[in-house]
């Protein structure tokens, strides 16, 4: 594929279909009064599974539904300017707060505070069912993204398309477990830093600035503003972020167990199943995280597929950084 450029044209696209989103077939956006215009309305809630989920909504009840799914340490802001340009183009647009971010709350004290991949996909399914999304277009950035390809390689049925930064990112404790040469191994600092108790109590007292430093490192030519930077660390006073991060990356290592519940699933996803589901893959020019090749996981689709390397600085959080290029691969997916 050739390079997407999206520096060229954002300004003057941002303006006209964050303008277009307000009045899109006769529908407000939820998500203010303009692409431009980056607060989010008060959010709607819904009881699904384990949670009470705290999510966001744009675009027309009859549209092609859409799941954004954003990732750590970010929030449904990550979709911002993504979500207008979506309702524009007709889509019911859903961005849900993660279990143990912004306004999403357990229904139980008793239920574990589960970071595994599995758990967080099965919100997601949750989600859908008391929505009433048929076969909506998942996508994500980062957790999201993994909880997108779950999605997509588990439930192919309940799913029209896929679209994943940094492609394919189901993972298995039993992979895990493998060592890393050493450079790839100081990109994951955090998760080692995490298993002490420690990273926790660091994780607890400093987490905005660990936040902030993980946004600096995964997208190092991403100007972002205080303002834009605190409108996201909000979502992370959830009082369960903290044991949902620490278990995420401690369960990975095998380090934590997870629940009974999740092991046929955890299994099946350990087997790295294929994506029958059409897809598209992005990957932003400038991404300081931990990311695989895409060649590494090309095979995995086995639908309809495309990768698309999105250029001009674009890290780690490529949704927020590069909003046309993302909204328009959920569009083309849409379409395919």
């Amino acid at each position: 594929m050739e390079p997407v450029n999206v520096r060229r044209r954002h300004v003057l696209a941002a303006t006209v279909i964050g303008a277009a989103a307000i009045t899109a077939v006769g529908t407000p956006s939820a998500f203010g009064q303009s692409s431009l215009d980056s607060r989010f309305g008060p959010p709607r809630r819904i009881k699904a599974g384990d949670l009470e989920v705290a999510y966001a909504e744009a675009g027309p009840a009859s549209g092609m539904p859409v799941l954004l799914l954003h990732g750590w340490p970010y929030d449904i802001h990550t979709y911002v300017d993504v979500a207008p340009r979506l309702a524009a183009a007709g889509h019911r647009v859903i961005v849900p707060y993660l279990r143990g971010y912004g306004a999403t709350r357990f229904l139980s004290e008793t239920t574990p505070r589960n970071g595994q991949q599995a758990a967080l996909a099965a919100d997601a399914i949750a989600l859908m069912n008391a929505l009433g999304l048929e076969r909506p277009i998942v996508a994500g950035c980062d957790w999201g993204a993994r909880t997108a390809c779950i999605l997509a390689a588990l439930w192919p049925e309940r799913c029209r398309g896929l679209v994943s930064v940094s492609g394919y990112l189901i993972g298995s404790q039993e992979l895990n477990r493998a060592p890393l040469p050493p450079q790839a191994e100081l990109q994951w600092w955090y998760q080692y830093y995490f298993v002490t108790e420690r990273g926790e109590a660091g994780y607890r007292k400093y987490t905005h600035e660990f936040a902030r430093l993980i946004w600096q490192l995964a997208s190092p030519k991403w100007q972002f503003s205080d303002a834009t930077f605190r409108r996201s660390a909000d979502a992370l006073g959830n009082p369960d972020q903290v044991a949902i991060a620490i278990h995420n990356y401690r369960w990975r290592l095998g380090l934590a167990p997870g629940e009974a519940r999740f092991d046929d699933l955890e299994r099946k996803l350990a087997s790295f199943p294929s994506i029958v589901t059409p897809t598209i893959t992005l990957e932003g020019d400038a991404n300081g995280a931990p990311h695989p090749d895409p060649t590494s996981y090309a095979r995995r689709f086995t639908g309809k597929y495309q990768h698309r390397l999105v250029t001009g600085g674009i890290g780690h959080n490529l949704p927020q950084e590069a909003p046309g290029a993302f909204a328009k691969a959920v569009i083309d997916v849409a379409t395919s």
